[in-house]
């Protein structure tokens, strides 16, 4: 089984200063053999990890964060950006069309444009969905999605959503898979994956924002 992170933001997100040195450095500390930089509406995170990885014990997967019109998908396995602001089929589609998988992370939560608060699923060719994202407060979202995922037999991802690299692998996800990218999309895809990990710590989130968002001002 390969430890895998699906969705942490590197300095190529908008709303994240972690460098990628910093999150390999605690991938590797935490046992993670599979990562994806899920930066938002960009792929130039995902260029440089796999720069990085060339030849090191981590294997880098592609990935991007997409804003679609009703809410974030990630485009795993997608080396391309995919462009904002289209529909959730659209996005969907494009993302097929780049060989990716569409997953849905942190869905049902509104404040953090959480896809299927407003959105039905029955029309969306989702590949898989986060039932363990990290960032929660109470976790109400990760146990919708898990009852979701019951229901309509969608694979269980779980994934970090790491801002900062310290909370890399936080949660993340057991694949049944041998350790190459074409095999853990198909992995995926055939359910088989745990989701795995606990929540980060809000105090401690809450302690990073309070120095990006404040401090950083006084720097």
């Amino acid at each position: 089984m390969l430890k895998m992170d699906s969705h942490i933001h590197s300095e190529y997100s908008p709303d994240s200063l972690s460098k990628i040195d910093d999150i390999l450095k605690t991938a590797k500390a935490r046992n993670i053999d599979v990562i994806a930089i899920s930066d938002h509406n960009t792929v130039d995170g995902t260029s440089e990890v796999i720069k990085k990885t060339r030849n090191t014990d981590i294997l880098a997967i592609p990935s991007i964060e997409i804003s679609s019109t009703e809410g974030h998908i990630l485009g795993f396995g997608c080396e391309e950006n995919v462009p904002r602001d289209l529909t959730p089929e659209d996005t969907i589609d494009r993302i097929h069309d780049l060989g990716g998988l569409a997953i849905i992370p942190h869905p049902y939560c509104f404040y953090r444009h959480g896809l299927l608060h407003n959105t039905d699923y029955k029309n969306l060719k989702i590949d898989a969905i986060e039932t363990k994202n990290a960032r929660f407060i109470v976790g109400y979202c990760n146990r919708k999605a898990k009852k979701l995922s019951i229901k309509e037999n969608i694979p269980t991802l779980g994934a970090s959503d790491a801002h900062y690299w310290k909370f890399v692998g936080d949660c993340y996800s057991l694949v049944d898979s041998e350790k190459d990218i074409d095999s853990i999309l198909k992995a995926i895809v055939k359910g088989k994956t745990e989701a795995h990990g606990k929540g980060t710590s809000n105090i401690l989130l809450s302690k990073y924002l309070f120095e990006k968002n404040v401090l950083k001002k006084f720097d």
